[in-house]
């Protein structure tokens, strides 16, 4: 019953910023949330998670410069990406899994149930 679009995708020089958003419809604030991104000819890959009780994780190539959020209210969740580089263009999709799943491996895309369609992020140099 849950749906996921992703928006806020566009193109960007190096060392810019973007915020990506994740709106959801159905119930999803017992979910953990999670942003991935697949370059082509490479594997999806987890970039940061969020759980139902607020912890967060990230990939070590984005600590300090990407930070990851949600608003219960609006069933929203945020990626606010910061100084970002040539390397991090890619689609970027929006992913939640259901309480059970959730402590299985945050960066596995097996972990989730539910994936948006995707936002195409292009980082100049």
């Amino acid at each position: 019953q849950v749906q996921l679009v992703e928006s806020g995708g566009g193109s960007v020089q190096a060392g810019g910023s973007l915020r990506l958003s994740c709106a959801a419809s159905g119930y999803t604030s017992t979910y953990c949330m999670g942003w991935f991104r697949q370059a082509p000819g490479k594997e999806r890959e987890g970039v940061a998670r969020i759980d139902s009780d607020g912890s967060t994780k990230y990939a070590d190539s984005v600590k300090g410069r990407f930070t990851i959020s949600k608003d219960n209210a609006k069933n929203t969740a945020y990626l606010q990406m910061n100084s970002l580089r040539p390397e991090e263009t890619a689609m970027y999709y929006c992913a939640a899994a259901r309480k059970s799943s959730c402590s299985y491996r945050w960066d596995s895309p097996v972990t989730y149930d539910y994936w948006g369609q995707g936002t195409q992020v292009t980082v100049s140099s």
